[in-house]
């Protein structure tokens, strides 16, 4: 083939890629728990499922409002295997679990709401972020998981410390933790983060959790961290 057609190819090649840029990545946000499992049950009788639920469709109408692709999975609660989560999301980039938090019944104390007899805690409050090491791309699921948790301090929201009890810091300031085993985060083929939004067994984060402006908030510091995660290229080994 004549050099000069092969340079007019290349050129053309060149053009058509700045003129048709890659899409951008496509964030899969699962669903916590389901119509047949509901998770936790906050201090007010309320299935998680349904705080997932709600904070789910707003995150992923935020994203999509920012120009992000979202490919939603669970959303009708269908999904009763951990393995299925992330074989729903296969063909996606990175995958999100969004969960709310409930705490060990040694630490839960007896109320009455509405006349029905409930437990809450008292010494358990705050937003998590949860990755595994045995991921196929932990350095993309942690730098992801604190930026999103850099983000949701600087909007004003607080990182619990009570999972050091049980799991090794990731990245502490931004809330960030280690749970290796977790079948969400490991059996995936993609960088994955598991967000618990915050303590649901706690009766004033409760009502906390349930109003849509705050929800709002946290969703739109998601989706900035997230956003500005996945848009950083992967770094090239000296050499490379």
């Amino acid at each position: 083939m004549p050099v000069f057609l092969i340079f007019c190819l290349l050129l053309g090649s060149t053009a058509a890629a700045a003129e048709f840029p890659p899409p951008l990545p496509l964030i899969a946000i699962d669903v916590g728990h389901g119509a047949k499992d509901g998770g936790a049950i906050s201090a007010r009788g309320r299935d998680e499922f349904l705080f997932n639920l709600d904070f789910a469709q707003r995150l992923a109408e935020r994203l999509e409002t920012r120009g992000e692709r979202v490919r939603r999975v669970n959303f009708d609660g269908a999904i009763g295997s951990l393995t299925a989560r992330p074989k729903a999301a296969a063909g996606s980039d990175f995958f999100l679990s969004i969960h709310h938090d409930s705490i060990d019944e040694r630490w839960l104390l007896p109320w009455l709401w509405e006349g029905v007899e409930r437990t809450h805690t008292e010494v358990k409050r705050g937003f998590g972020l949860f990755v595994s090491a045995n991921n196929p791309d932990p350095e993309t699921s942690l730098r992801c998981a604190s930026a999103m948790g850099a983000m949701l301090r600087r909007a004003g929201f607080t990182a619990s410390d009570w999972h050091a009890r049980k799991h090794r810091a990731a990245d502490r300031d931004n809330g960030v933790w280690y749970y290796d085993n977790l079948v969400v985060l490991y059996r995936t083929t993609l960088p994955a983060v598991l967000f618990e939004a915050g303590v649901i067994k706690h009766r004033d984060e409760e009502l906390e959790l349930r109003d849509p402006e705050r929800q709002a908030r946290m969703a739109d510091a998601l989706a900035t961290g997230l956003a500005a995660c996945l848009s950083v290229p992967p770094r090239v080994a000296a050499g490379g």
